[in-house]
């Protein structure tokens, strides 16, 4: 019998990141010479999504599967039949890049039962500095409209409060209480907060619970 996939769900608000932490957790999965599958399940926005990194990701070994017409012309992407591969036990890391917010989330819910079935991890990414979400009451709201739709539960928190190019290691460390404020309302494991490499300067020692990321997504004129 095939082992199931290891399926990890990345949700999260429109800007908090999470393409860019996908994007670094599939990386690492693949570095560990795993087989790798990313899912860019975002049928709502057409920037900032994983399939505009198809050759960073081929670079790296790692399957992409996603929506039809995904990187193309047409505003109406739909998501391909080939999705249902990466539900199919084979041992595989397996990386949904949800669609934004609750709207983003809808066409998780379409695969729910198949993986409830299989077993799942959902990481709900939540940045302070993005607007919406600035507060730990306005980030937990957002989170039970993304659970309703998606019929999925978040396991777990990662906070990836950022400014962009302008991130600064102490932006990072501001945003520690409103991470612990957030998992403390949900209940739910705050894995570690982010910090871009480029804000880590001088060797310095990093507290318990930072981690390193790489900075993948880029804005448009870069």
């Amino acid at each position: 019998m095939k082992n199931k996939n290891d399926i990890t769900i990345i949700c999260g608000h429109y800007g908090c990141g999470k393409t860019n932490l996908a994007l670094n957790l599939a990386i690492e999965s693949a570095q560990k010479e795993r087989n790798t599958i990313l899912v860019d399940m975002d049928i709502v926005n057409p920037y900032f999504r994983s399939s505009e990194y198809r050759t960073l990701l081929s670079e790296k070994n790692i399957k992409l599967i996603a929506p039809e017409f995904a990187g193309t012309t047409l505003d109406t992407p739909t998501l391909s039949p080939e999705i249902n591969s990466a539900f199919v036990g084979s041992g595989s890391n397996v990386f949904i890049d949800a669609g934004g917010d609750d709207v983003g989330a809808t066409a998780l819910g379409g695969f729910h039962k198949i993986i409830e079935d299989n077993g799942y991890e959902m990481i709900y990414v939540i940045n302070m500095y993005r607007v919406l979400s600035r507060t730990a009451e306005e980030a937990v709201t957002l989170l039970k409209e993304i659970e309703k739709v998606s019929r999925l539960k978040a396991t777990a928190i990662v906070n990836n409060s950022h400014l962009g190019v302008e991130t600064t290691l102490e932006n990072v460390l501001n945003s520690l209480n409103f991470a612990k404020e957030i998992s403390e309302l949900t209940g739910l494991p705050l894995l570690y907060s982010t910090v871009p490499s480029f804000a880590v300067r001088d060797n310095r020692e990093l507290p318990n619970g930072i981690k390193v990321i790489e900075r993948n997504v880029k804005f448009f004129w870069e």
